[in-house]
């Protein structure tokens, strides 16, 4: 499989872990804080680690599936694939039914109120929790990993796209915090809109995606047989 192929498979599962709210919430609010740069170029670099190890080590799992043809490990992989996507649908609805009354807004996870006071090192373990055992995360990099590893293809585009999967898992937090690191206070107040609207909106945002996610993953899965 060439790299262009691998790339292109693992893009809603890295566009499903940019977009998620909480984590953009949270290196916003570091962003707002007093200690703003320090803190939140700990929490992107925290984020990054764990993004790469989490769908590294399942890549790494994945390609040590005995195959004596080419198409031994694709059952395996179909399995894994189709739990995934089941639990993505489930996680969907559980988003769903949880979102807040019209006219409401959902109560903060409590952490959030710790952020002010947050150290540099405090933050990149949030931020490495955040990535990689958070359970929507670390589906999406369960997914990402077992493509990648039962393709089959080469070391280098096996490389490339993993590299690829964790920049484009990594823009929705790496942008803020490149933004404020040359723009400043400038873009403080644009910055608090975002927190506002992706407060409001964060079970909505993540039960489309994961439906969506999840229903892609099952036909995949399917597909495998």
């Amino acid at each position: 499989m060439n790299t262009a192929s691998l790339i292109g498979g693992l893009l809603p599962q890295a566009v499903t872990i940019a977009i998620s709210p909480l984590p953009i919430i949270a290196a916003i609010l570091m962003l707002l804080s007093p200690r703003a740069r320090t803190v939140a170029t700990a929490f992107l670099v925290g984020w990054v680690a764990g993004i790469a190890i989490a769908v590294i080590v399942v890549t790494l799992l994945s390609s040590s599936i005995p195959a004596a043809d080419p198409d031994a490990s694709k059952p395996v992989a179909g399995i894994v694939e189709l739990v995934l996507g089941v639990l993505l649908v489930l996680l969907a609805v559980h988003q769903w039914r949880g979102r807040p009354a019209p006219g409401t807004t959902a109560a903060p996870p409590k952490w959030m109120a710790a952020i002010d006071s947050m150290t540099p090192g405090r933050a990149a373990g949030l931020a490495f929790l955040l990535a990689a055992v958070n359970p929507k995360n670390l589906m999406m990099a369960v997914a990402a990993g077992v493509s990648v590893g039962t393709s089959g293809a080469d070391a280098a585009p096996t490389v490339w796209a993993l590299v690829v999967f964790i920049v484009i898992a990594s823009l929705s937090i790496a942008v803020p915090v490149v933004v404020f690191l040359v723009a400043g206070e400038r873009v403080a107040g644009a910055l608090g809109t975002l927190r506002d609207w992706l407060t409001a909106n964060n079970a909505t945002i993540m039960a489309v995606l994961l439906l969506v996610i999840g229903v892609t993953t099952i036909g995949k899965g399917i597909g495998a047989f």
